[in-house]
C-alpha cells in the first residue's frame, strides 16, 4: 500500500511519514497542493492524507481534482474543526476529516479503517454484479453507474449506497444502518457523511432524466429507492 502524504509542515510530514513506514507503508511527500496532484498522477496511490491549508492550491481544490478521475481514498487532515469546513470536506469527495491537534497513532488507525472500508465485504454483492432498473445501470465490479446509458462520477461510497437502497426497493435505510453496513462499525467520523454522500449522489444523477425512480428521503428516518413506474 502507499500512501501520499500532503502537508506544507515539515514536522508534522515527517511524523506521519515515520508513523506510516512503521506500519509497512511505503510513503510519496509533497509540500504544496500543486506537487501532491504531480505526484499523485506520477505514482499508484492507495490513500491520500491531505492538509487543508496550503500554499498554491489549498486541500479543498486538491480533493476536487482527484475525484475528477480517481475514487482513492482521501482523508482532509486540518486545524480548521468548524462543522461546515468537515461537511464542505465531505461533500467534495472526502472519506474522513482530522482534525489537529491529532495524534500520528489516532491517524494511522483512520488510514486503516478506511483502507479495510474499501476491501470487500460480506453487504456487498461478489464481483461481476450488475443491477438494472428502467434506465439506471450499476455495474458494482467496475464501480461503475449509467443512466440513459450515460457515465455518472460517483465516488466509490456513493455508488455502495446506490447498490445497497436500489437493491431493496421501497426499504428504508436509516443513516446509522447505512453508515455500519457499508462505513463499517469502526467509522469515527460524523454521521453526516451519509448526508453528504447522498446529496453529491442526487446532483450527480440529476444530469440525466429518470422520472421512473428516485432516491427518497424520508424525513426523520433515511433513505430509500423508490420506484414511480
Amino acid at each position: 500500500m502507499k500512501l501520499l502524504i500532503v502537508d506544507d509542515n515539515e514536522q508534522i510530514l515527517g511524523v506521519l511519514q515515520r508513523y506510516a513506514e512503521r506500519e509497512g507503508y511505503e510513503t510519496v511527500l509533497a509540500r504544496t497542493g500543486m506537487q501532491a496532484l504531480e505526484r499523485f498522477r506520477a505514482h499508484h496511490i492507495d490513500l491520500v492524507l491531505l492538509d487543508v491549508m496550503m500554499p498554491e492550491m489549498d486541500g479543498y481544490a486538491v480533493c476536487r481534482e482527484i475525484r475528477k478521475t480517481s475514487l482513492v481514498p482521501v482523508i482532509m487532515v486540518t486545524a480548521r474543526g468548524e462543522d461546515y469546513e468537515r461537511i464542505m470536506g465531505l461533500d467534495i469527495g472526502a472519506d474522513d476529516y482530522i482534525v489537529k491537534p491529532f495524534s500520528p497513532g489516532e491517524v494511522m488507525a483512520r488510514v486503516r479503517a478506511v483502507l479495510r472500508r474499501i476491501e470487500p465485504h460480506a453487504t456487498v454483492p461478489e464481483s461481476g454484479s450488475v443491477l438494472r432498473y428502467d434506465n439506471l445501470c450499476i455495474d458494482l465490479d467496475r464501480y461503475e453507474v449509467t443512466v440513459n446509458g450515460q457515465p455518472i462520477a460517483l465516488t466509490r461510497r456513493a455508488v455502495e449506497i446506490l447498490w445497497t437502497l436500489a437493491a431493496k426497493p421501497e426499504r428504508t435505510y436509516t443513516r446509522e444502518m447505512l453508515l455500519s453496513q457499508l462505513w463499517g462499525d469502526d467509522y469515527y467520523g460524523d454521521i453526516r457523511a451519509v448526508d453528504s454522500q447522498i446529496k453529491r449522489m442526487r446532483l450527480a444523477l440529476g444530469t440525466q432524466p429518470h422520472p421512473n425512480w428516485d432516491v427518497k428521503t424520508i424525513w426523520g428516518v433515511g433513505y430509500r429507492f423508490e420506484k414511480k413506474a
